[in-house]
């Protein structure tokens, strides 16, 4: 990339096509969740290259449960063995593991590991991964303000004070937004934190993504003027 290329500090990732990826080479859909941890490990490499200072990874969602009970005790047997191979290696690299959403709910004992996973992590401070376990945009909405009830003394709610209430109340709101597999949709992603973030849409499979195709969405990145409203 070129000296004057400008790094996003913060990315945010909608992993999408592991399914399809896996389809088109005629292998069940859990193979194809194997590869796009694969490519996880690629593209935080890459951005540990790249300084870049916060990745957000959309790795479960509230909707995801939808899916059949035998592909979500795949994708929690990949979560376990992610977590209990790679810590070591994450850790080493400066890596802080966060974890947005109602993690705490997930089964299997996933739990457990996400927890180690934290507390091993927490002093990194590197680059910080953040994964988006049984989130949902809307429901972390409602958990804001749910837990906002009743405090008397709040007053009048402002934009920081709802910020406050979020998962992770000190992320800094995305940069860049990274889709793959063609689709055109946020799917319930970080709807309150991507007001202004720029938009950016591959028709890549996730499994088949890494340094290249993460090059070219900054350069495209770096062809935006962002305006946050203002003129221009």
């Amino acid at each position: 990339m070129g000296l004057a290329t400008l790094v996003p500090r913060h990315i945010a990732i909608i992993m999408d096509g592991n399914g399809r990826w896996a389809q088109r080479k005629g292998l069940p859909r859990i193979a194809g969740h194997r590869e796009g941890v694969k490519a996880v490990e690629r593209v935080i490499s890459a951005c540990l290259k790249r300084d870049i200072e916060y990745l957000s990874l959309y790795a479960f969602s509230t909707e995801n449960w939808k899916r059949p009970e035998s592909e979500i005790r795949g994708l929690m047997t990949i979560l376990r063995l992610y977590f209990l191979v790679k810590l070591r290696k994450l850790k080493w690299a400066g890596v802080r593991i966060r974890v947005a959403g109602r993690w705490w709910e997930l089964p299997y004992g996933v739990d457990r590991f996400i927890k180690l996973a934290m507390d091993e992590t927490k002093n990194n401070t590197k680059m910080q991964v953040i994964l988006h376990l049984n989130y949902g945009g809307r429901r972390e909405i409602l958990d804001a303000v749910n837990a906002m009830i009743g405090k008397e003394d709040l007053g009048e709610v402002t934009e920081d004070i709802f910020k406050s209430f979020l998962y992770i109340p000190d992320l800094p709101y995305p940069d860049l937004l990274i889709r793959t597999s063609g689709e055109k949709r946020i799917s319930n992603f970080l709807l309150w934190q991507i007001a202004y973030t720029e938009l950016y849409f591959t028709d890549t499979l996730w499994p088949d993504f890494g340094e290249d195709e993460l090059d070219m969405a900054i350069a495209d990145y770096n062809k935006r003027k962002r305006r946050f409203g203002g003129l221009g």
